[in-house]
Formats: structure tokens, C-alpha cells, sequence
């Protein structure tokens, strides 16, 4: 019998067993005097030491305006210092704080505050197209009358108290900078004996999953959860207390705030962040200035960087490791960076918001050729075993539908007891919904989303085989590939095609070069040249809203299914 696709990571490197707060404190007792945040945009420059000195002084601040212990505070807001404070003094207040998107407008704002019953929201002024308080206050007209603190709004029931980052006076806010003057002695005490206290299976944050249908679910994770997730990340890209990682990607994302500030401050290591918002010149610069030794980021941002016109100006000699993650990793574009970009040990991470997020991840020893065209091994403590429709465990190589179990899977949805139960089973196992397959020496492969997969005239299709395939013309600098439906076949496939700058193409050419490479039944029937694609603002690509556009320009018919 053939070895069974299930996989564990076992490990020497044992557990961290505190609070964030708790290994925080220690960081900075170990490298206080180091970087430990660089914020270009706000032009800031803080040490360990200077961090915690802002970091406890917040967290007494809220203290001191009555939140309790397990209360809920919201953050919305672009990526900044004010952040990064929030995230590790709400870890040490023992607070929960809750993501909520930058992109979100009023109707899933109101959701995710009430959803989690977040007592308290800590706010920017607006960020590019939004403008969070003119929508604050659309939402929760009561804000102009009401206290700081003494919110009482028909919409949003249990929001008490509004905090605005920057220096603009906002009527019924407290300002962010003004909020760690208020606290006392008492108030640091109280501080000091919380660390005690906490638990480091204590629930920290709440992080709503961006769905396709339905409302998001907010998955609710530990400190061990995501503290332990970070320092096994930063293991993998060898982190130490010299590196310096540039953070381009989104903090309300597990990206920002794991992949990114959890990995540096378990190693010591400096979280550099260019803008507020990706953008492509400010990374490349930042990377420069900072001396950055690694960079974070989903390959369309690899791409927007490689493509810029003025990339071959900047000095990226710095630079050694990295995470490329968040959506499927075209092969052409991890070597790409690794040849351009210095990246020679850049790795691949896979995961989900539900499991801290991180299962599998590449590592430095790991070969080129496995780096670029695999997601790694598995996680050091969690094991994962790929298994067909009946849930039996298939064979090595052979695809089927990734579970995975251990310290990183969430406590549960927050406060929604049955999507819970339909995503994590009883024996433990968190159910991705990714198809996958797992190679004689561990190495996973991501096939691609269950619901991704097209089944043409009876054979299983899967996108991400073609559209790695395509990456290898030459005109082609970006391709996503679609099933629609189709009445002879049941689907059909279509290619989205962003050409490099300056080329063009036809359907017949990019057919014609498909001809004889790849099997007839995989060439896509239908070619669409784009000059982007529908994504979230951490990059993913919307492939429901390609499908439903295409549906909609060619005219297709939705069979109806019992």
C-alpha cells in the first residue's frame, strides 16, 4: 500500500508559553535598545524600549476609560504606528482586539461591530476613497451629541467609546495620542498584575474572513495561537535580531500582523513599513534607505515592484528572505524575484485566517526548484492530512481536500457556534476547503480551491496547472483562469490575460501556443485581455466576480442544479 498523505510536523523547538504581553516585555529586556519600528510615512523611529514606553502607556489609557478585560476594540485603519500600539496594548490589556477591513463601508462596518460587540473603535480619519468619520457618523448620527466615552447609538448598540487617530478635533472622539495621558498609578498596577493573570490561551483577536458568500465570520484567535505562529515563521526565514523586514502588506490582515510584527518581535528583529497603503515606489525606496534584509507580500505586489520604471535604480542588495503568500504563487514570478530582487532564500507560506494563519511554509535549505513550485513542509507542531469526499486519507500525490490540526487552529467563529462545527470537526481537524496534494517527501502543492475546480465534460480541471503553464509566454505578465458554464460540456474554461507593457496578442496566438503542450480539454475556450482583475486589498483575486462578469458579457446561461 502507498504511503497515506498525512504529514506532522515534529519538532525540537518547543512552544512559547506566554502572553504577547508577557514575551513583549521580554524582547525588549533582551534588545531595548535596538529598532523595533520605522514608519516612513509618519517619519518614526522607535527602539524596543520606546516602543514599550508607548505600548503600556496606552494600554493604562484604556484602563483608565473603564474597558475591561475581554472587551471588544475594533481598529480601522490604514497600516501606522498608531497600529502597531493597539496590537500589542490591547495583547496586554488582555482585550480582544477585532479587525476590521480598511476597504469596509457602512453596511459590513456596522456588521463587524455588532457582529463582535466591540465596546470600543479605534478609527483613522479616512483612508484613500473612505471616509471613516463622515461614515462613523452616518452610521451613529448620536456621535455629535454624545460624551467621549457615552456613545449610545440605535445602530450600534454596544459601542461606548470612539478614538480617532491623528490631530484633527473629532466631536464625541477621543484623540489616540490623548489616551495614554490618562492613566495613573493604579492604572499600571493594574497593568503589571494582568500580566499575571492572562492566560496565554486567553482569546486576543478576532479577524473576520473575507467570503464569497454569505456575512464574514470573525475567526477567533489566542495568543498561543498567533505568538507561536510568528516565531515558527520567523524560524523559517531565519530571523534574527539583525534583520530588518519590510511590511508593505496590510496589518488588519494576518499578513501585517503575524507574518509581519509577530516574526520580528519574536526575533527581535525591526518592522519597517513604507506607506499606509501598497504602493510600489515607497516599498522599493523604504527597502533602500532601511537596509531591509527581508520583504513580505503577494505576487501582484512582487510584480507591481519588478514592473516599476525605476526598479533597476534601487539597491535591493540588502535584501535575503521574505514571504511571498496570500493567493497562489506563479512559479515564473518566485524566480523572477529570487533573480531580481536578491531574494535567495524568499519562501512560500500557505495558510488561513482560521488556522493563526500559517500550516506550511518553504525554508532556506529547501532546493530552488522545491522553493518556487511548492508551498514547503509543514509547520513545526501541526499535522495535516489531504483526504477525498468520503474524508478517507488519499495516497501520496493524489489530489483531495486539505485538513489540518494543532496549536494554530482558532477557538471557533466568534459568537456562531454552527459555522464553527461545519469548519472544524470533532476529532479537531480544520476542514480549508483547498485542494492539495502532498509529494513522497512532504512537500505540499496547492491545487487550488475546491469550489475553484472545473469539471469539464466529466475530467477535473484545475486553474492553477494552466494558468502556471501561460506564465511562461512571454507576453503574458499576469493570467487568472475561470470555469463558466457551458451546455455541451457542463464548464468551460476561461482565461483573464494582463499582457506585459507594450505587447499585444490574440485569442488564436495564445491558443495556438497551448497547442500540443498542454491537453486539449485544458486549453480555455474563451480569452479575455484585462488590464486587471477584481481583488481584495490584501491582494486576493476575486475569481466570483470574473465569473460573473464573463457569464454576464458572453451571455451564458446558469444551469440550475437540484
Amino acid at each position: 500500500m502507498s504511503e497515506p498523505s498525512y504529514v506532522h510536523g515534529a519538532s525540537e523547538r518547543p512552544f512559547i508559553g506566554e502572553t504577547i504581553g508577557v514575551h513583549f516585555d521580554r524582547m525588549v529586556g533582551e534588545f531595548g535598545g535596538q529598532d523595533a519600528l520605522i514608519v516612513r510615512h509618519q517619519g518614526l523611529r522607535w527602539s524596543y524600549e520606546a516602543l514599550k514606553e508607548r505600548v503600556d502607556a496606552f494600554a493604562a489609557g484604556l484602563f483608565a476609560l473603564g474597558l475591561e478585560r475581554g472587551q471588544r476594540v475594533g481598529i480601522w485603519s490604514p497600516n501606522n504606528a498608531e497600529w502597531v500600539v493597539a496590537q500589542f496594548a490591547t495583547a496586554k490589556a488582555g482585550l480582544i482586539l477585532v479587525n476590521i477591513n480598511p476597504a469596509y463601508r457602512l453596511a459590513e462596518l456596522e456588521y463587524a461591530l455588532n457582529k463582535s460587540g466591540c465596546t470600543a473603535l479605534i478609527t483613522a480619519p479616512r483612508f484613500k476613497t473612505s471616509d471613516y468619520l463622515a461614515m462613523l457618523r452616518e452610521l451613529a448620527p448620536e456621535i455629535a451629541r454624545a460624551a467621549p466615552g457615552n456613545l449610545h447609538a440605535a445602530r450600534l448598540p454596544d459601542l461606548r467609546l470612539l478614538i480617532a487617530i491623528g490631530e484633527e478635533d473629532a466631536q464625541g472622539m477621543l484623540r489616540f495620542d490623548d489616551v495614554s495621558g490618562l492613566a495613573r498609578g493604579g492604572e499600571r498596577e493594574r497593568l503589571l498584575k494582568g500580566a499575571q493573570e492572562l492566560q496565554f490561551d486567553d482569546p486576543i483577536n478576532i479577524q473576520f474572513t473575507s467570503g464569497t458568500t454569505g456575512f464574514p465570520k470573525g475567526a477567533t484567535l489566542t495568543h498561543h495561537n498567533i505568538l507561536n505562529n510568528g516565531f515558527f515563521i520567523g524560524e523559517a526565514m531565519r530571523f534574527s535580531a539583525s534583520d530588518r523586514l519590510c511590511i508593505p502588506v496590510p496589518l488588519y490582515h494576518c499578513f501585517g500582523m503575524v507574518l509581519g510584527n509577530l516574526a520580528c518581535l519574536t526575533h527581535g528583529a525591526a518592522m519597517v513599513f513604507p506607506s499606509e497603503g501598497f504602493e510600489p515606489l515607497a516599498t522599493l525606496e523604504a527597502i533602500e534607505a532601511e537596509r531591509c534584509t527581508a520583504l513580505h507580500g503577494v505576487p501582484t505586489m512582487f510584480i507591481a515592484e519588478m514592473d516599476h520604471p525605476d526598479f533597476r535604480k534601487f539597491d535591493l542588495s540588502s535584501l535575503r528572505t521574505g514571504i511571498m503568500a496570500g493567493s497562489p504563487c506563479p512559479i515564473e514570478v518566485m524566480k523572477r524575484a529570487v533573480e531580481s530582487m536578491n531574494l535567495k532564500e524568499i519562501t512560500i507560506a500557505y495558510g488561513m485566517t482560521e488556522t493563526s494563519p500559517v500550516s506550511f511554509q518553504s525554508s532556506a535549505e529547501d532546493p530552488l526548484e522545491r522553493r518556487v513550485s511548492t508551498v514547503g513542509r509543514v509547520h513545526p507542531h501541526i499535522e495535516v492530512k489531504i483526504v477525498d469526499a468520503e474524508g478517507r486519507v488519499v495516497p501520496r500525490g493524489a489530489p483531495g481536500e486539505l485538513l489540518t490540526r494543532g496549536y494554530s487552529v482558532m477557538l471557533g467563529y466568534w459568537n456562531d457556534e454552527e459555522k464553527t462545527k461545519e469548519a472544524v470537526d470533532e476529532a479537531g481537524w480544520m476542514h480549508t476547503g483547498d485542494l492539495a496534494t502532498i509529494d513522497a517527501e512532504g512537500y505540499c502543492n496547492i491545487v487550488g480551491r475546491i469550489k475553484d475546480m472545473v469539471i469539464r465534460g466529466g475530467e477535473n480541471v484545475y486553474p492553477r496547472e494552466i494558468e502556471e503553464f501561460l506564465y511562461r509566454h512571454p507576453k503574458i505578465q499576469d493570467v487568472q483562469v475561470i470555469g463558466v458554464p457551458d451546455k455541451r460540456y457542463g464548464e468551460e474554461l476561461c482565461a483573464w490575460i494582463r499582457l506585459r507593457q507594450g505587447e499585444s496578442a490574440s485569442a488564436e496566438e495564445i491558443r495556438a501556443f497551448c497547442q500540443g503542450q498542454i491537453a486539449h480539454f485544458k486549453i480555455p475556450r474563451y480569452i479575455k485581455f484585462v488590464d486587471g482583475f477584481p481583488m481584495t486589498v490584501t491582494g486576493k483575486i476575486q475569481k466570483f466576480l470574473m465569473r460573473e462578469e464573463t457569464i454576464r458579457e458572453l451571455g451564458l446561461k446558469v444551469e440550475k442544479t437540484a
